[in-house]
C-alpha cells in the first residue's frame, strides 16, 4: 500500500420509502434517486433491505431492484446496506450477486448484516437467537461462491461465474468485537448512521470501532470503512428542520417503543440521537469537520432516512451533497469511464 490516502468516496443510501401510497411510485422515484446520483458523479448508490414494512415502506428484494438501475445507469456503482444475510440461502444469493454485477458491467458491492426485527426471523423460519451463527455460516459460504469454489455439491459453482469480489464485501457491525472479526475475515466496514442504545454521541461510540478494525486489518490490500450518515442540506436550518423534523420525531417514538431510544424525546434529542447533520451546506460542512469517525472512513455514505422528503426534495439534497457538501470535504468526482469502442463494422 501507498502512503498517499485513498480518494474519498461519496455513496447514498435509500430505504426505499415514501409518503405515497401507491408503492410503484415510490420504487419508481427511489430508481429515480440512482439516476440522478449517477449524474452528479455519485461513486456508490446503495439500498436496505427490510422484510417488514418500515413508515412510509421498504425494499425487500434489493437485487431485483438493484438490477433495474443497472440498467438505467452507467457509472455509479451499486451496493446493499444491508443484505440481511440469515435470511438468505448464500448459494442462491450469490447467483444474484454474480448477475447483477455483469449486468452492471462490474459495477457490484455487497454489504451484509444479521438483521433484528424477530417477525421476519420468524417468516423465514429461523431463529433470530442464532443470528451470529448464521451469518458467519452464511458469509464464509457466500464468499466461497462468490469465489467460484464448489458451492455444497460437488463440481457446482454458481452462475454466470463471479468476477473477483475481494474487496466487495462489507460487513455491518455494531461493536468493536464485531469490527475486529470483520477484519479478520477480509471485509470491508460498514458503520451504521447512529449507535442505538447509547446517551454518548453516536461517533465517539464508533470510532473506537474502526480503530479496533483497523488494528485488526492484517490484508495486504488498504481497508475500506463505510461510514453512514444522515445527511440533509437545505436553505437553512429552519428549512431543513420543516422537512424532516416531524418523521424524525415519529421514528425516535417507534424506536422509544422497542427499547433503542428512551420515551418522551422531543425533535432536537431524537435529531441527536440518529446524528442528524441538517441545515446549509455550510453548517453541515462545519458538523462534518468535527466529526470523530470520518478521518478514518473511504467512503461517506450519506441518507435521509429516517426522514421521507417528497421526491423533488430528496433530489435537490443529492444535489446540494455532491455539489456543495462533499467537495467541501475533498471530494471529487471520478473520471467518467471511457465509452468502450463499438466492434469494427457494427
Amino acid at each position: 500500500m501507498t502512503a498517499q490516502p485513498p480518494r474519498l468516496r461519496l455513496g447514498f443510501l435509500t430505504h426505499v420509502q415514501g409518503h405515497d401510497p401507491d408503492p410503484v411510485r415510490t420504487f419508481r422515484n427511489a430508481q429515480e434517486l440512482f439516476v440522478v446520483a449517477d449524474e452528479l458523479g455519485f461513486d456508490t448508490g446503495w439500498v436496505a433491505q427490510h422484510h417488514v414494512p418500515l413508515g412510509g415502506g421498504g425494499l425487500s428484494s434489493p437485487w431485483t431492484f438493484l438490477a433495474h438501475a443497472a440498467a438505467r445507469t452507467t457509472r455509479i456503482r451499486l451496493g446493499t446496506a444491508v443484505t440481511i444475510l440469515p435470511l438468505e440461502d448464500p448459494v442462491r444469493l450469490a447467483e444474484d450477486v454474480a448477475t447483477v454485477d455483469a449486468l452492471s458491467g462490474g459495477r457490484v458491492e455487497i454489504g451484509v448484516g444479521s438483521g433484528y426485527n424477530t417477525t421476519e426471523y420468524a417468516a423465514f423460519g429461523k431463529d433470530i437467537a442464532r443470528k451470529r451463527e448464521l451469518t458467519s455460516e452464511h458469509l464464509g459460504l457466500l464468499r466461497r461462491a462468490l469465489a467460484n469454489e464448489e458451492a455444497r455439491a460437488p463440481g457446482f459453482h454458481v452462475q454466470p461465474p463471479a468476477a473477483d469480489f475481494t474487496d466487495r464485501i462489507w460487513q455491518g457491525v455494531f461493536s468493536d468485537g464485531g469490527a475486529a472479526h470483520a477484519a479478520a475475515g477480509g471485509s470491508n466496514l460498514l458503520l451504521n448512521r447512529a449507535a442505538y442504545g447509547y446517551d454518548a454521541p453516536t461517533d465517539e461510540v464508533q470510532r473506537p470501532w474502526a480503530d479496533a478494525y483497523l488494528a485488526a486489518w492484517d490484508r495486504p490490500r488498504r481497508p475500506r470503512i463505510g461510514l453512514s450518515r444522515f445527511v440533509f442540506p437545505a436553505r437553512d436550518k429552519r428549512t431543513a428542520l420543516r422537512q424532516i423534523g416531524d418523521d424524525v420525531h415519529r421514528a425516535a417514538l417507534r424506536m422509544a417503543e422497542g427499547g433503542s431510544f428512551p420515551r418522551g424525546l422531543g425533535t432536537d434529542e431524537a435529531l441527536r440521537r440518529f446524528h442528524a447533520f441538517y441545515g446549509s451546506p455550510e453548517e453541515i460542512v462545519t458538523e462534518l469537520r468535527q466529526e470523530k469517525v470520518l478521518p478514518v472512513a473511504t467512503d461517506l455514505i450519506t441518507q435521509f432516512n429516517p426522514a421521507v422528503p417528497d421526491h423533488d426534495t430528496a433530489v435537490r439534497a443529492l444535489e446540494l451533497i455532491a455539489t456543495e457538501v462533499a467537495p467541501a470535504l475533498g471530494w471529487k468526482p471520478a473520471a467518467a469511464p471511457r465509452p468502450v469502442p463499438e466492434p469494427a463494422g457494427a
